[in-house]
């Protein structure tokens, strides 16, 4: 069966979402229509908006949430109608080389990098107006029902609070576990974080569940501080305050750099800056922010001539299948908190008020 309903569909760049009735087509051979119960909102779907991150359009963006799956196609196995389940941009098909490998978790079948737009056989299950309308990254959340492959969604816990653990499809997911997973802070180590927005002040969360004795906080909005230091945040520095560049003032404060450096934004300045700030031969810095298409970064070879290791956190580097119902029954456990991530509740039509809010730092 078809099923009408709402979803905000970006029909061009750099415009606001327009909220259309649009046809959700039935799940194919190992597909799941999902109704999603809450989404959040992420800089990287206002990354393809500004260009910064390139899909096709009209697309219906959003990446990170939870719902109630509503049918199953021929052949899938491992949800049913009525299961909570998490929508995966990282999808886990189990047979690739990254899939395969230990060090690995950006499996073959993503569309991060091809930006296809479409579900695996190359195919949409969105119409408007008519119109095909594209997929997000294989999840497309900002809709009553999408449609996602098998291979990216993970049932979890049934008592697990929909509109909280829908971050941990990827904020939370990304920022933690470049900490934890991507980086293995050790503890009493010295650790730099680059951006607090929701992805950043999660990698602060890790740095502090890994034992690290000195998170530093970095960021040009000082109203972010206090959030910080709530969570973890044992200094909180504003670049703005300082005449000399950040990463000269992170090597003074720390003596000799830090041991663990993360950008959590997306600016090749802010990449260049994390990577001279960690220590000369045995730091490592994690780029975690979507890098913006078509640019470069140019920087002196004896920064990684040295010793230095430079390095990118996909969903903070979990398999994300695996993972994920682990990362929600850790959070029923009261391993790690959510709510501070959690400034607004918005209802569905009010989704362009809620990307005003994120790109005015609110």
């Amino acid at each position: 069966q078809v099923i009408k309903c709402k979803a905000a569909v970006m029909w061009e760049a750099n415009k606001p979402f327009s909220i259309e009735e649009v046809e959700v087509a039935p799940p194919k051979a190992h597909e799941v229509r999902i109704k999603i119960v809450a989404t959040g909102i992420c800089r990287s779907d206002d990354h393809v908006i500004t260009g910064a991150l390139v899909m096709p359009f009209p697309i219906i963006l959003g990446h990170e949430a939870a719902g109630i799956v509503e049918s199953v196609g021929q052949g899938v196995t491992s949800v049913k109608p009525g299961d909570k389940v998490i929508p995966l941009f990282v999808p886990q098909c189990g047979e690739c080389n990254s899939c395969l490998s230990v060090k690995g978790n950006l499996c073959s079948k993503n569309d991060i990098g091809s930006a296809a737009g479409l579900m695996p056989d190359g195919t949409t299950r969105f119409t408007c107006k008519g119109k095909a309308i594209h997929h997000f990254i294989g999840t497309s959340t900002f809709t009553e029902y999408t449609v996602v492959h098998e291979n990216s969604v993970a049932k979890i816990d049934s008592a697990a609070p929909l509109e909280k653990v829908c971050l941990i499809g990827c904020g939370f997911s990304t920022g933690y576990g470049a900490a934890v997973c991507t980086a293995k802070v050790e503890p009493g180590s010295t650790c730099a974080i680059f951006g607090l927005g929701g992805v950043g002040l999660s990698v602060v969360m890790g740095c502090k569940a890994a034992g690290a004795s000195r998170i530093i906080a970095v960021d040009i909005n000082s109203d972010k501080f206090a959030k910080a230091k709530e969570l973890g945040a044992t200094d909180c520095v504003n670049p703005k305050d300082f005449k000399k560049p950040i990463h000269e003032v992170l090597i003074e404060m720390t003596g000799q750099g830090v041991d663990y450096s993360f950008e959590v934004i997306g600016r090749t300045e802010t990449m260049a800056a994390a990577l001279a700030c960690c220590q000369y031969n045995y730091g490592v810095s994690v780029i975690v922010g979507v890098p913006p298409a078509a640019q470069k970064i140019t920087f002196d070879p004896m920064l990684l001539f040295s010793g230095r290791t430079w390095k990118g956190s996909v969903f903070g580097g979990w398999k994300s299948k695996d993972s994920v119902p682990k990362l929600v029954a850790d959070y029923m456990k009261k391993k790690f908190v959510l709510d501070p991530l959690i400034t607004h509740t918005l209802p569905f039509i009010k989704i362009n008020e809620g990307f005003d809010l994120l790109r005015t730092g609110k």
